[in-house]
């Protein structure tokens, strides 16, 4: 076995090992369960709340009882008219609300009646019902047949689009944008939360070794080079292990756990995205993670010891932070500026450019652009973090980042 495989397997095989690298992916694993029991979870802690008890008053002439129907959280009491008896049984606690519905200057007006305030969501619930219901009415009121209100009520607009440019590809439909926009969501969140571990792995690893003067004795067998490689290739493969315990996990939660429900959504959401996406989301998420550990290594020679390994990540993690809140930000539209400019930066591409591709119509030049920068980003950032690493790996300094880089560079040229 080559020196660089035998430093590789001996770092993946002691992380892989290793209790933080267990417990941070047995805490992945349990987030994404919290989120799949969210429901099952709080039913848990809160028990099963029993549906509140709300009377509806009609004095109108329309026919709203079918707008009204009980469910699990809300029970309606319908057909009541004495109001002064339902105010008595709100106040002893045997009703929670009174829903007053009357005729104002042809409009529906409800007044709802408390003693103790309703839940944020019931209040919601019940005001989506009344507006239904006032719109209900208000069609009511023009003297249609039931078979007229329920056509207007039921209408909805038949949507096509026609592309006027025959240049350009056929644009995305809502539904191809929605998914490709939720999934650039998850990869950004990938990417984020991978960088947080692995970067920090790398350079504390690196650092380890260098405070300990282990890397003295080390070096003296293996080429810089080669120890510098084999570090990126371990935390790699330990990356795409987690990364594949994960996808495992969920593959499981989704096809075995809720009769299949979250396989189903899943399989919605993958339909309606293209191979292409797919290949470009996988290639940005690699590439990402693969830029961050060469930056990783690099500031890990600098250190003289661990403690010194959060205060040159710093740079690193601010400018993940910037990008995960830019992807963010591009949930509520993925058409601004900032994620256009945020796409061709090399350090936050891969968290932005997939949300362009997805949720947005753009030709095919723009994401292999991106994806050309990223790729020469790596080649150019591989080169010298190498060329560096010979000279900074078994030089001690103290300071600040920039103060050690000038430190390495005047003790080695």
């Amino acid at each position: 076995m080559s020196k660089f495989n035998l430093l590789m397997m001996q770092l993946y095989k002691s992380k892989f090992k290793s209790k933080s690298f267990i417990l941070m992916t047995c805490l992945y694993v349990l987030l994404m369960s919290v989120a799949i029991f969210w429901s099952d979870i709080k039913a848990l802690f809160t028990g099963e709340d029993e549906a509140q008890q709300i009377a509806i008053v009609n004095e109108t002439s329309a026919e709203l009882s079918g707008i009204f129907v009980s469910n699990g959280d809300i029970a309606f009491i319908q057909d009541e008219q004495d109001v002064a008896a339902l105010e008595k049984r709100v106040e002893d606690g045997k009703l929670d609300a009174i829903v007053r519905v009357s005729d104002q200057e042809g409009q529906l007006h409800a007044e709802i009646a408390t003693f103790v305030p309703l839940k944020l969501n019931d209040q919601t619930t019940l005001s989506s019902l009344l507006q239904y219901a006032g719109q209900h009415y208000a069609v009511q009121q023009l003297s249609l047949s039931p078979e007229q209100a329920a056509q207007i009520m039921s209408a909805q607009t038949i949507i096509s689009t026609k592309n006027l440019n025959e240049a350009s590809t056929g644009g995305k439909s809502e539904e191809e944008k929605q998914s490709g926009l939720w999934v650039s969501y998850g990869i950004g969140i990938l990417i984020y939360f991978f960088i947080s571990t692995f970067l920090s792995m790398i350079t504390t690893e690196i650092a380890s070794e260098k405070g300990s003067r282990a890397m003295e004795m080390l070096l003296a067998s293996v080429k810089p080079a080669t120890h510098f490689k084999a570090k990126i290739a371990g935390v790699l493969l330990l990356a795409l292990t987690q990364m594949g315990i994960i996808v495992a996990a969920f593959l499981l939660y989704a096809k075995f756990v809720k009769d299949g429900v979250i396989w189903n959504a899943a399989a919605t959401i993958i339909k309606e995205l293209s191979i292409s996406y797919v290949i470009y989301a996988v290639v940005f998420l690699l590439l990402t993670i693969i830029l961050y550990l060469i930056v990783g290594a690099l500031f890990g020679s600098l250190v003289s010891k661990v403690e010194e390994a959060g205060q040159v990540l710093m740079p690193a993690m601010m400018v993940t932070l910037i990008g995960f809140y830019v992807m963010l930000s591009g949930i509520g539209n993925p058409d601004t500026i900032l994620i256009k400019v945020f796409s061709y930066i090399p350090f936050t591409s891969g968290m932005v450019m997939p949300m362009r591709i997805g949720a947005t119509d753009i030709g095919g030049m723009v994401p292999m652009l991106s994806l050309g920068i990223l790729i020469a980003t790596i080649v150019v950032v591989y080169l010298f973090s190498l060329s560096f690493y010979k000279r900074s790996v078994l030089t001690y300094s103290t300071g600040g980042v920039i103060q050690k880089i000038k430190t390495v560079l005047k003790v080695t040229t």
